[in-house]
Parts: C-alpha cells; sequence; structure tokens
C-alpha cells in the first residue's frame, strides 16, 4: 500500500493556473504509474492525465491537453498536475492515485488504479 496526499487546490479565476501536487508514502514510488481524476458534483470520476514510472510516456484527456502537464519527481516521492487556462469547467475534486501493477504505461481507466488520495478541491471562477 502506498497513502498518497494531494495539495495545491485553491480558488482560482478563469483564465488562471494552480499546480497541485501529490507526495507518495514509500520507497516504491518510481515504479509506480500515476494517474490524475476529477470529480465534479454528480458527475461521475474522470480521467485527466496520466504518467509511466519513469516519466517518459504521458497521457491527457482532450478535454486538458494542451492546458494542463502532469510530471513527476521521483527522488521526492512527488507527482504534479500543472493546469493552465482554466475554465469554470475544471472545477471539481481533484485525486491522485498510483497504478501499482504496470508502472510502464498510462493507464486512463480508474479501475486500474490501487491507491487513492483524499483529493483537493479545485474551483475556477468565471
Amino acid at each position: 500500500q502506498v497513502q498518497l496526499v494531494e495539495s495545491g487546490g485553491g480558488l482560482v479565476q478563469a483564465g488562471g493556473s494552480l499546480r497541485l501536487s501529490c507526495a507518495a508514502s514509500g520507497r516504491m514510488f518510481s515504479r509506480y504509474a500515476m494517474g490524475w481524476f476529477r470529480q465534479a458534483p454528480g458527475k461521475e470520476r474522470e480521467f485527466v492525465a496520466a504518467i509511466s514510472w519513469s516519466g517518459g510516456s504521458t497521457s491527457y484527456a482532450d478535454s486538458v491537453k494542451g492546458r494542463f502537464t502532469i510530471s513527476r519527481d521521483n527522488a521526492k516521492n512527488t507527482v504534479y498536475l500543472q493546469m493552465n487556462s482554466l475554465k469554470p469547467e475544471d472545477t471539481a475534486v481533484y485525486y491522485c492515485a498510483a497504478d501499482m501493477t504496470a508502472g510502464w504505461i498510462t493507464p486512463r481507466r480508474k479501475y486500474d488504479y490501487d491507491n487513492w488520495g483524499q483529493g483537493t478541491q479545485v474551483t475556477v471562477s468565471s
């Protein structure tokens, strides 16, 4: 098991930026694929971005491609989500997740992930 703690959420105006961080416990972080998901009120949790264990492969939802960037620092056991040009429809609770079984790929399904953080709220005002 790995514990994940997100931070960096908050209230921002449309067009603004935020950087989310997800700190992981344990010594195996560099072997996990990591993902970011989000869930708006009344909606299903949806894929945002994923990164392979080395950072060499990334994947994005079409709705955030070109605006969001996922990255990781394995020395710090941390994965990041840089969010630029934010829109009101980006408002959601953002969760990071770890896939402990297939670190070399970038899973897009929530069912592929084994561990989840508690989430951090992002609110974008118009």
